[in-house]
């Protein structure tokens, strides 16, 4: 049990954000001793939970966001914030339950797993037993961390680290920080989150390789969250197994993210390894709906039209939607955007394609690369990309960091041309 308390004001969090020499985001770690000092980030981070925690979350998976140099002691230090950020009491959850659900846990449930199996920055998780038998997972929202949160979203220093590890510049900040507050502050509201977990489970009903967890109503509030339990393999165990399973679970991790945007239109931004449990066959649980993205339907069909000319290698065809979809101006501006964009469709122009860590961390580096060309574009040829896509950046560098991990080859454009075509164009 970790009694350290939650900082839940602004000064408080800014201040212990600066401690660990990352003022202004997850930039080098300035200690002589970059073990030691990965390790002290870690533990500030996982104190303050929230999005401070996020950001170290985000660092410890996602390729080219941390130097290379630095970058083994980071994730080293990062791998149990990843796990699990600092707990709360017994005493506070039994707290919670009582004040959201008006019971004790014992009386809510047949079976109470008073000690949390996983904790992250928004909340933790317990394992019970419904009165019907039914095996659950129980999420619950740490204690103060509503306020934590806002504290973070008033915090300049962490938004803009959050603006960085998005790919943001020079683009529109009012929009996009207006679509970052709105989605963060959605995870704090579980009905919210229940909702898109029902719309998943509804767009992947009857897919025997993607299961999303049924959530449990009467046991559900706007800080308790009750579905069904999955138990399987987790990303650190699935990346050590044969070759055969990880190239299936690649497959169905491709498939769920695809077909959830060009199909469902929706999006889930947060791709934390944990959100994945790694089941037989290649299937894969996916849990964490909080930070879900929806994508207008002109953006989808502009989306599918990029994915159909990717898969018949038509260079002119996936410009021309790009474009469309970016509502680009002529000139340098969409030239940068055009050859990044290119660059991230390049396991599909080029499938099967081997996805790797170095090519993970090409990407933040090209986003790196765009916001500081961009400064100097004149303003004719300057344009913001649709500020609701801002989170497709996070999904991107995250999702390909963990298929660069699973370190297999798959024909992707096999995967999408199937399911193109069943999508109208």
């Amino acid at each position: 049990m970790d009694e350290r308390d939650l900082p839940t004001g602004r000064l408080g969090r800014f201040a212990r954000l600066a401690s660990t020499g990352l003022r202004v985001g997850v930039g080098a770690l300035l200690d002589k001793d970059a073990r030691a000092a990965a390790v002290h980030t870690a533990e500030v981070l996982g104190t303050l939970r929230g999005l401070a925690a996020k950001v170290g979350q985000m660092a410890s998976y996602v390729d080219g966001v941390i130097p290379e140099g630095q970058r083994e002691h980071y994730e080293f230090a990062m791998k149990g914030l990843r796990a699990a950020t600092p707990q709360s009491s017994p005493a506070e959850v039994r707290a919670l339950l009582a004040a959201e659900l008006g019971a004790a846990p014992e009386d809510l449930f047949a079976e109470w797993g008073a000690a949390p199996i996983a904790s992250a920055s928004i909340g933790q998780v317990h394992r019970a037993r419904l009165h019907d038998g039914r095996a659950v997972a129980v999420k619950v929202q740490h204690t103060g961390i509503a306020s934590a949160v806002e504290s973070d979203l008033a915090n300049g220093g962490i938004l803009t680290t959050m603006a960085s590890g998005l790919g943001l510049g020079r683009h529109d900040p009012a929009a996009v920080f207006a679509v970052v507050k709105a989605r963060f502050r959605e995870e704090l509201d579980y009905r919210h989150e229940a909702e898109n977990q029902r719309h998943f489970a509804e767009h992947f009903a009857g897919d025997r390789h993607i299961r999303v967890p049924a959530v449990v109503a009467e046991r559900s509030s706007g800080r308790v969250l009750t579905m069904d339990f999955v138990e399987g393999l987790s990303f650190d165990e699935a990346v050590l197994a044969p070759r055969e399973q990880r190239e299936a679970w690649a497959k169905t991790l491709w498939r769920y993210v695809f077909s959830a945007i060009l199909g469902g239109g929706r999006f889930n931004a947060d791709p934390h390894p944990g959100n994945y449990i790694f089941l037989p066959y290649g299937a894969v649980g996916v849990l964490d709906f909080g930070c879900v993205q929806r994508i207008p339907d002109e953006n989808r069909t502009h989306a599918r039209a990029m994915h159909r000319a990717a898969i018949a290698r038509d260079e002119a065809a996936f410009r021309a939607a790009l474009a469309r979809m970016m509502r680009a101006k002529p000139g340098r501006m969409e030239v940068l955007c055009a050859e990044y964009v290119r660059v991230t469709f390049r396991p599909l122009f080029e499938s099967p394609f081997h996805m790797t860590r170095p090519y993970a961390a090409s990407l933040v580096e090209g986003m790196r690369h765009i916001a500081k060309e961009s400064r100097g574009i004149p303003e004719a040829e300057f344009f913001t990309m649709p500020a609701e896509m801002t989170f497709m950046n996070r999904l991107q560098f995250g999702f390909y960091s963990l298929l660069a991990r699973l370190d297999v080859t798959v024909d992707y454009a096999a995967i999408q041309r199937e399911m193109l075509a069943a999508l109208p164009e």
